[in-house]
């Protein structure tokens, strides 16, 4: 699985932390869109970057931290198909796919430890969407878009 990661700087230490232990992962290719150092910059530029490259299929799933996670996952959700949730533990992770199919994680560096950050991680990328009932709730959310 290839999986787009992005930050701002308040989110920077965090991403390089997710980074270096999804590359120890065997099942999982890391595409890290930056920043390249922890010195200011706007989390619109890496969400539009993360959702992207989930829109066009160059990762299957998408990571993006700021501060908060609000930033990212609002900016994330202005793109079609992009299904960004905003998560704080890995019950969370596990319900955005479950009954969202989200595609991209969003995590608030200030409001989540990196361990319960690791774990929400690792959760999103092995839970599945369980479609059935669903699946018509994401037809509603897709004909938004249109």
């Amino acid at each position: 699985m290839r999986i787009a990661i992005g930050s701002d700087h308040a989110g920077f230490e965090l991403k390089d932390q997710l980074v270096e232990h999804l590359k120890s992962l065997d099942t999982v290719e890391v595409i890290d869109l930056g920043p390249p150092s922890a010195e200011r910059c706007d989390y619109p530029d890496y969400a539009e970057k993360v959702a992207r490259h989930v829109q066009n299929r160059h990762a299957e799933r998408g990571l993006l931290v700021c501060g908060s996670g609000i930033g990212v996952s609002i900016a994330a959700n202005r793109f079609p198909g992009i299904r960004a949730a905003l998560v704080q533990d890995a019950v969370m992770a596990r319900l955005s796919r479950e009954h969202n199919d989200a595609n991209v994680l969003c995590l608030g560096s200030r409001l989540i430890n990196s361990a319960t950050a690791l774990t929400a991680v690792e959760t999103f990328l092995v839970t599945e969407f369980e479609g059935g009932r669903h699946a018509g709730r994401l037809a509603k959310i897709d004909a938004l878009e249109t």
